[in-house]
């Protein structure tokens, strides 16, 4: 049998400006293109209607289908890398696996294992940077340490940003694969269709030309929406900063936030469960599990709360500038663990990320790198003043017989959290 290579898509689904896969396909043997649907991760969401599964399952059919225009085809596995890799090596005479690299620790483990499965039957194991501009310790401080700070940071990564070039798809390398007419189903993993549809992804001049003076009003729907194209990576990162870097300096600045966040949990993986700055693992929080349902249903009387967790629990999406009032609300107005709130939205959000839900959430409690001071607390009713107006977002989400009390004051809430956060940060 020939030999062959294989390429592993992973957070990157998509068949341009693929850059592990450029580099599967110029190596001048055939590629078989491979997908595993990993046990291990979907045993652990709970909604078999997840569309997340049902967004990458449409954005594999699309690839299967344009790979079957050039004689070829996607193999979807269903199962645990290491056992599917254990069988590839068996079936194929496989010289080297490509893949594009993860950054979250989970993930590194796994690579790690699989690579070490691989060199055992003499396999080549390749990674490479695609989900990111800098990765790892190509953006650092003078003296070789991280950045902590985002400002430092964004400065030293626009200064390193030369060219950015994208790679090409060799179609002719592609194997042969024309066995495979449908790749496994949604129902052949446990799940069900849902009610999203895959749109392949593209970028809104009208929106990000005008981005930074319409982000922060929720009605008006004006952000990109590119969440989860660049969670799964339907959209190449490479293409997007090539816009935002002659277009929009505040999306520009949204994108390296991404990566800030990627590379504080790379070099500091006990973010995961544990606050950045450990002093504030003092905080005493209340915890109080039927606030905390409020939260979580949307019942907690302030408006914009209310309708930014309804938004959420009915479409997997929350404008940003809610994201941060709902947060700030969780983690000061009731007092509640960050990772309470950090485990909820992971549930939900159809663009979760480990690293941005973390670091965002950090800082709105406060905790995190970079964080916003423990006395900043979000006034919800300023904000809605100040981006909701003519609560047209509220009434969208909100029903007409919306009555809630306000479960917590906001002043005495407000004191609350500063004297909890000042006596334990005081120890």
């Amino acid at each position: 049998m020939n030999r062959m290579n294989i390429f592993w898509f992973r957070r990157d689904l998509r068949l341009e400006d693929n850059i592990g896969l450029h580099h599967a396909l110029n190596t001048g043997l055939k590629v078989i293109p491979i997908f595993i649907f990993d046990t291990e991760i979907l045993s652990k969401l709970q909604n078999k209607n997840d569309r997340r599964v049902d967004y990458i399952h449409q954005a594999l059919q699309q690839i299967h289908q344009e790979l079957k225009k050039h004689n070829s085809g996607l193999r979807v596995y269903y199962g645990s890398p290491i056992d599917i890799f254990r069988k590839l090596a068996e079936d194929f005479t496989i010289d080297t696996v490509f893949c594009n690299r993860d950054y979250e620790p989970q993930a590194l483990q796994r690579d790690r294992q699989v690579a070490d499965l691989l060199s055992k039957h003499h396999i080549y194991f390749r990674d490479f940077k695609d989900q990111v501009i800098f990765e790892k310790n190509n953006i650092l401080k003078s003296d070789l340490s991280p950045y902590t700070v985002f400002t430092p940071y964004s400065k030293k990564w626009k200064e390193n940003l030369t060219t950015i070039e994208t790679f090409s798809t060799n179609w002719d390398h592609f194997a042969n694969d024309e066995e495979i007419s449908e790749i496994i189903s949604l129902k052949e993993i446990g799940f069900e269709e849902t009610d999203l549809k895959f749109i392949k992804p593209k970028l809104d001049a009208d929106i990000i030309d005008s981005y930074g003076n319409y982000r922060d009003f929720p009605a008006m729907d004006r952000t990109t929406h590119l969440g989860i194209a660049l969670r799964f990576g339907t959209i190449s990162i490479r293409k997007c900063v090539q816009y935002a870097v002659k277009h929009s300096e505040v999306w520009l600045n949204e994108l390296i936030w991404r990566e800030f966040f990627m590379q504080i949990l790379y070099h500091y993986p006990s973010v995961v469960h544990q606050c950045f700055k450990k002093k504030y693992e003092n905080i005493p929080w209340r915890n109080d599990e039927d606030e905390f349902k409020a939260w979580c249903e949307g019942k907690t009387g302030y408006p914009i709360v209310d309708a930014g967790m309804r938004e959420l629990n009915e479409t997997g999406f929350m404008h940003n500038r809610v994201r941060m009032i709902t947060a700030s609300f969780l983690t000061k107005h009731l007092l509640i663990d960050w990772r309470w709130g950090e485990a909820y939205f992971a549930e939900k959000l159809l663009d979760y990320d480990l690293a941005a839900n973390n670091g965002n959430w950090q800082w709105a409690a406060g905790c995190g790198c970079d964080a916003a001071p423990y006395f900043r607390i979000f006034n919800p009713y300023e904000q809605t003043k100040k981006f909701d107006k003519d609560t047209q977002y509220i009434r969208k989400w909100l029903p007409v017989d919306y009555i809630e009390e306000p479960i917590v004051d906001h002043t005495n809430a407000r004191e609350r959290a500063l004297k909890v956060y000042k006596e334990a940060l005081a120890e």
